[in-house]
């Protein structure tokens, strides 16, 4: 089928897009406040206009073919242009203040925030990372639009579960513990519930433990489990390249899994665009 004679479809466009980031059709649904089959009928009819097979569908996962490859970088540009084309109407600058717990951002947060600003340009995003306890009580007394937190499962409030963030002992590819020493270990200190919990846990199971590292953020702990100094308390998700779960090579104790959850009060429709694209982005990142 040709497509000289055809426009092309903005929202399937963006639909294309999402799909490609989030490599999935659900996420993208989600995103953009749709369904997974309305969001597959798009893309179908938008590589009926093309003439050209943009995304390779199986079971488990969505990717891009070459030439949905070829084609990402120009949809990405003409979505964008769009949306500054409208904004350009609503050139009112929005502040949005986010505080987001240092024990569940890494590296991906450049990518993320870029994502957000391609989505508003207008919006002007201030995030304020810090353990969910500090999170949690500015929050809480006003000082943040919105809060993405950890926390047990049985203490959510009226926050909106995101996913569950699984814990694991990170240690270096080859680390081993040295006979009849404590297990050295790398966390954020007294003040952090992961930290505490896992302690107790190897208080239970009578393993012996020192802390040998203590630093603020997932992206310190596991640099010192990275270099071999210590066994980190991490996401699973944060580890570094170069490290792994020994978790059940030591027969370690299971570590308790924990929410993550988002607060706001926010009811406009832009802070909610906002804050569901910041959402379905953790989402995606957590099943990397």
């Amino acid at each position: 089928m040709t497509h000289s004679n055809k426009a092309l479809d903005l929202d399937a466009v963006k639909a294309f897009v999402l799909t490609a980031d989030l490599q999935s059709f659900t996420r993208a649904a989600e995103a953009l406040d749709s369904t997974q089959s309305a969001i597959s009928l798009k893309l179908r009819r938008l590589e009926e206009v093309l003439g050209r097979r943009l995304l390779e569908r199986t079971p488990r996962q969505v990717r891009l073919s070459a030439e949905g490859a070829a084609f990402l970088d120009s949809a990405r540009e003409l979505v964008g242009a769009h949306e500054r084309a409208i904004a350009s109407f609503q050139a009112e600058k929005r502040r949005l203040v986010i505080g987001i717990s240092h024990q569940i951002v890494g590296a991906e947060l450049p990518a993320l925030l870029r994502r957000m600003n391609e989505h508003d340009p207008h919006l002007l995003i201030e995030l304020r990372v810090a353990g969910s306890r500090d999170v949690s009580q500015a929050y809480d007394e006003g000082g943040l639009d919105a809060a993405l937190v950890l926390q047990p499962p049985d203490r959510r409030r009226n926050g909106e579960k995101l996913f569950d963030e699984s814990f694991a002992w990170i240690a270096a590819s080859g680390w081993k513990p040295r006979a009849g020493q404590p297990l050295p270990l790398s966390t954020q200190g007294e003040s952090c519930s992961i930290r505490n919990g896992a302690v107790r846990a190897l208080d239970q199971a009578g393993v012996l433990w020192t802390e040998t590292f203590i630093g603020k953020g997932a992206a310190l702990v596991g640099a010192a489990a990275a270099a071999g100094l210590a066994v980190a308390v991490l996401a699973r998700r944060s580890a570094p390249a170069g490290t792994v779960d020994i978790g059940r090579t030591l027969s370690l104790p299971t570590l308790p899994m924990q929410e993550v959850v988002l607060y706001s009060t926010l009811r406009d429709r832009r802070s909610r665009d906002a804050l569901r694209t910041l959402g379905t982005a953790f989402k995606s990142l957590s099943k990397a």
